[in-house]
């Protein structure tokens, strides 16, 4: 008996249940679904706000002192449109689901989802915290265990939960090569030793991490930014900092510090004793006199803790501007995150009618419309699958990149 024609229906349904599980990095992040265009269908420019946990201090002592709530949001704005496009003819359409799916669905999803999970990718330059490994002329070597585990001590102080699947480190092929390699003669558990030998890959719960890779992982170049610049003016604040000129450019994605500005317990809010890291948030030009930060430099006031403090002081008049890596250097950003700490959001776009068939579903926070028409210039029946997204860092300082040479 002959096959029937698939139906709109069952090959997007196959088509997101590809899209979920050929990108780990993509799995391993917030993902939601937004149903607010459910009924329209969403257009680009659109953006969603999401909703970001209060923060307050504790009070010492029986008299209340009552403190406002300050709810703060990130805007996720839906800008990306993106899809594949695929002409067939009826015949394709009689093969069986299992072909189908293996000989046109599967690379066609396979580059649709490394294309997004690209763009998600890119947060990365979001990120404020680093764990590096030097040599002694302070160049970008491969991390060893203690670059791993200082990740995670990053992540344990800002709360990142341990559970299991709660942190994961996504790295570059060659980083795992590396990885794998170093670790090999240091763990003692059999078992992942011999899944190692035979596999070549870290899995998961191996330094209180998931581990996965990832071709999407970016490469960074530091500005060539010389002799960095000192604050100008004291007592500051905020997201952008004054300084003198700077020598050289600072690009998106650099990391800061201040002298004498150290980090502060995320719920104590007490100097921890680590140099605050800040990262760049837009590229900045030589002979410029202020750098765009985050998170946003917030001290305390009057010696006082304050909610969403990020800081144990502002920065002194003169006090100097450094980086942990030298001006241009080139090394791979691979991040170990909170599956909290960044978010895409898919949104339903609008089925339309008078095409020969139109189908949208909705799976695991992932919305996918397929549309297929007639197309009279080829006299082909051509089907594009589209998923319209935005992505945001929601909470970056849930993450930390681990750096290694090129």
């Amino acid at each position: 008996m002959a096959n029937s024609l698939l139906t709109t229906q069952a090959i997007t349904r196959e088509a997101i249940r590809l899209f979920k599980n050929s990108n780990r990095f993509l799995q391993s992040i917030d993902r939601q679904y937004s149903d607010q265009f459910a009924r329209t269908g969403g257009k680009i420019g659109n953006t969603l706000n999401i909703r970001l946990p209060n923060d307050y201090v504790v009070r010492r002592g029986p008299t209340a002192v009552p403190q406002d709530t300050v709810e703060k949001q990130t805007p996720v704005a839906i800008a990306n449109q993106t899809g594949v496009d695929i002409a067939f003819s009826t015949a394709d359409r009689a093969l069986s689901l299992d072909d189908y799916s293996r000989r046109v669905l599967a690379p066609a999803i396979n580059v649709l989802a490394g294309a997004i999970a690209s763009d998600v990718m890119g947060l990365a330059e979001n990120i404020p915290h680093v764990a590096r490994n030097a040599d002694g002329s302070n160049n970008t070597i491969s991390p060893n265990m203690s670059t791993f585990l200082t990740a995670g001590a990053i992540l344990d102080r800002y709360g990142v939960s341990r559970a299991p699947g709660q942190r994961v480190v996504t790295f570059d092929p060659i980083t795992q090569a590396r990885t794998v390699s170093s670790f090999s003669t240091l763990f003692n558990d059999q078992n992942k030793v011999s899944q190692q030998y035979r596999e070549g890959v870290l899995r998961s719960d191996v330094l209180g991490f998931d581990w996965q890779m990832d071709q999407t992982v970016i490469l960074h170049t530091t500005g060539a930014y010389g002799a960095l610049p000192t604050v100008a003016g004291a007592n500051q604040s905020g997201s952008a900092i004054t300084v003198s000129a700077l020598a050289g450019p600072l690009k998106k994605g650099d990391f800061v510090s201040f002298a004498g500005v150290n980090s502060v317990n995320r719920i104590t809010k007490q100097n921890d004793g680590v140099l605050a890291r800040f990262v760049v948030t837009a590229d900045v030009a030589a002979g410029a006199t202020a750098i765009p930060i985050y998170p946003a430099l917030i001290p305390p006031v009057g010696g006082v803790a304050v909610p969403y403090q990020t800081v144990s002081a502002s920065p002194a008049n003169g006090a100097q501007v450094t980086s942990p890596f030298p001006a241009g250097e080139t090394y791979r950003k691979n991040v170990v995150l909170s599956t909290s700490a960044l978010t895409m959001v898919t949104a339903d776009l609008e089925v339309p009618g008078g095409v020969h068939e139109a189908h949208r579903e909705t799976f695991d926070g992932v919305s996918m419309r397929l549309v297929t028409a007639y197309n009279v210039m080829s006299d082909q029946m051509v089907t594009r699958l589209d998923v319209l997204y935005g992505f945001a860092p929601v909470r970056p300082e849930f993450g930390a990149i681990v750096a290694d040479a090129v």
